[in-house]
């Protein structure tokens, strides 16, 4: 004998009562399946996946596709993934996704959107422009996104962006052959932080995103600093700056500005400055010159619908990857508010950021003075009204800060241990999720999504791109 529990999702014919003893039941046809789990008339979709039900000659593909207006905005946004390294394939699923939405913008020209991903880990995403050349993988790759109405093609419109060095490769793993061959076709640049406006100073404040200050003695030092108080009135380049800023540190000082602010605040200011400045020292130029060295924030400027930006910080300390995200965070952010003299039109509706181990950003044991902490906050609290959309991944969803992870619309689950499905965060999991999320395999998620009735476990394909060394 067998027997099924089963939940109700929905009801088609408003009939409440049990299922009568000796009543037929059979399995469900992929047309109910796709309406009893409300996949069947799913507006402006965008691929998320696909669903295997039963086994055997009974076996059932079926597509499932987000609602991109709770995706991307503006009813809902954001995304957050987690999964064990390694095995929940984090990167993959959201590359899968970002391709999937590319192509769904490129066909509706009603939607204007941009990609940035922010390169964390090896050579994990720079090669995205170019095609998976692995043909028994495009084998099983083609039927899935056939099924999915996706193009069989790489990322379009992709430029890289790597740490400025005078070798090229001191802060990329990049090979020096790739980046010449890309410069030379216009699609690679080295990016730079000079010392010489408002906005350069400003930033400042991101070298010091995981510096405990409970005091805001830091935060007054880069107001008295961006203010061009005392000595560093007219500095426009990095040795300049530090000369003022070592005068501070002396005792002897002969003006009277800056002494609200300890000698001993000071020196440790310059003490944390020389720590990160030294550390990617060929970065940080007093001037921006070459045909292929960029500022991030001016490149951001002039981002246009479809483009895809590949910022590269793989290799970079903490500190400093924390820095240039931080920096890409705040040029969106101020490109979407109209701080640049582009018109309005020409700006696209929505700029997906994209980064791998959130948690060094938006954990609960950052510092709650920390300024990529407070952006990541803005963002996902107010960035689904500008235009302005988050997709982080980390190991553990645990971690990150409750209204970070509280308003991504889209959670995307994949394999984790038993500890960790006894946090919080799965506390309204149905257990036979739970049980599932300890035995996911790779190219498996779990998805929840304001449009879906019921989680649902998806399944994707590998890599369209070449994600994999020679």
């Amino acid at each position: 004998m067998n027997y099924v529990k089963c939940k109700v999702v929905g009801n088609t014919e408003n009939i409440y009562n049990p299922v009568q003893e000796g009543k037929v039941v059979r399995l469900a046809t992929k047309e109910q399946i796709m309406q009893a789990l409300g996949l069947d008339d799913v507006k402006n979709p965008v691929p998320a996946g696909y669903i295997e039900m039963y086994d055997g000659g009974a076996k059932e593909t079926l597509p499932v596709f987000f609602n991109s207006h709770f995706l991307i905005g503006p009813e809902g946004a954001h995304l957050n993934i987690s999964g064990i390294s390694g095995l929940a394939s984090k990167t993959s699923y959201s590359m899968f996704l970002m391709k999937a939405i590319q192509d769904y913008a490129i066909k509706d020209s009603h939607e204007k959107v941009a990609f940035i991903f922010m390169n964390v880990k090896g050579t994990d995403l720079l090669s995205i422009d170019i095609k998976n050349e692995r043909k028994d993988e495009l084998a099983e790759i083609r039927p899935v996104y056939d099924l999915l109405q996706m193009d069989m093609d790489a990322f379009k419109n992709v430029k890289y962006y790597y740490p400025y060095s005078k070798e090229e490769t001191k802060y990329t793993y990049e090979k020096k052959e790739k980046i010449d061959e890309r410069k030379e076709l216009g699609k690679a640049f080295m990016y730079q932080y000079p010392f010489q406006n408002e906005e350069d100073k400003e930033c400042l404040d991101l070298l010091f995103a995981n510096v405990d200050d409970p005091n805001d003695t830091i935060e007054s030092i880069i107001n008295y600093i961006a203010s061009n108080s005392g000595t560093f009135s007219g500095i426009d380049n990095w040795s300049d700056f530090k000369d003022a800023l070592y005068k501070m540190t002396q005792p002897d000082k002969s003006s009277t500005s800056g002494k609200e602010i300890s000698v001993l605040s000071w020196r440790k200011f310059y003490r944390l400055f020389n720590k990160s400045y030294n550390k990617n020292k060929e970065m940080f130029v007093n001037d921006v010159r070459g045909k292929y060295n960029v500022r991030l924030r001016e490149e951001i400027s002039k981002i246009n619908a479809n483009d895809v930006m590949v910022v590269d910080i793989s290799k970079l300390d903490e500190e400093s990857q924390g820095f240039v995200f931080g920096d890409v965070m705040r040029a969106v952010y101020n490109l979407k508010l109209g701080a640049t003299d582009r018109a309005e039109e020409e700006i696209p509706d929505r700029i997906i950021i994209f980064v791998d181990e959130l948690n060094k950003y938006a954990s609960n044991d950052v510092p709650k003075s920390s300024p990529i902490l407070r952006q990541i906050l803005d963002i996902t609290e107010r960035g689904r009204s500008l235009g302005i959309v988050l997709f982080g991944a980390e190991q553990f969803v645990s971690d990150i800060h409750k209204r970070v992870k509280g308003n991504c619309a889209t959670q995307a689950f994949g394999r984790t241990n038993a500890i960790e499905i006894t946090k919080e965060d799965f506390r309204f999991v149905p257990s036979v999720y739970k049980t599932m999320l300890t035995r996911l395999k790779q190219g498996e998620y779990i998805i929840q999504n304001p449009v879906f009735r019921s989680m649902l476990n998806i399944k994707f394909p590998k890599p369209i791109y070449k994600y994999y060394e020679d």
